[in-house]
């Protein structure tokens, strides 16, 4: 449930239609160090010649602190120009300031346990406030590094989930928040499902 046209009135909500990004790949890595900046890697999906053809490409790398640290990698893909003017082009060109501002997170658990649903709940989460957020913008690609460790609260949640990942199914859409009555309604930026994700299955880095 996102904000509708009228939200700033009377706080409707309204059922999130089609993302506006394609989800075009997810890389589960495991490290040792905090693995920043993965869109520069020579080996990652945005440095291929298909990549580059790309529009715009939104990389959000989830940083989970562990033994060993894993890293969730999204990639969502612009099929045309994304418009300078618009809530996603101010955001993608915007300062790290609006960017911690806006940049929301909705978490649902789809199956699971009751106290992994109540722990994650389903609250949208301005991720760049809960948590540490780094930003790198370059060429035809913003990423966002997410520092899930940076936060007490939220390594303790991401250890719960991990403790229980092989059997839970987590759906997660990303999108800007809506502040002004011209922003509205909100979109759906991009979406990805987690069904019960192997830790033995990250590729190490």
């Amino acid at each position: 449930m996102i904000r509708g046209k009228t939200y700033l009135t009377d706080y409707a909500k309204i059922a999130g239609g089609d993302p506006l990004l394609k989800l075009i790949a997810v890389d589960w890595f495991k490290v040792n160090e905090r693995f920043d900046s993965v869109a520069l890697h020579p080996k990652s999906l945005v440095q291929s010649e298909a990549a580059k053809k790309i529009p715009f490409i939104l990389v959000v790398n989830l940083q989970v602190p562990a033994k060993p640290n894993y890293n969730l990698v999204m990639y969502y893909a612009a099929e045309k120009p994304v418009n300078k003017d618009s809530l996603l082009g101010r955001f993608i060109d915007g300062t790290d300031a609006f960017r911690d501002a806006r940049f929301k997170l909705i978490p649902s658990i789809v199956e699971g346990y009751w106290m992994v649903k109540r722990a994650v709940g389903t609250r949208a989460c301005l991720l760049g406030k809960a948590v540490t957020c780094n930003y790198l913008r370059q060429d035809n690609f913003l990423e966002i590094d997410v520092d899930i460790g940076s936060s007490s609260v939220a390594r303790s949640i991401i250890g719960l989930v991990l403790g229980y990942v092989t059997s839970i199914v987590v759906d997660l859409a990303i999108l800007v928040e809506a502040k002004e009555e011209k922003e509205l309604p909100e979109y759906i930026l991009g979406t990805v499902r987690l069904n019960r994700v192997n830790p033995e299955a990250a590729v190490p880095i």
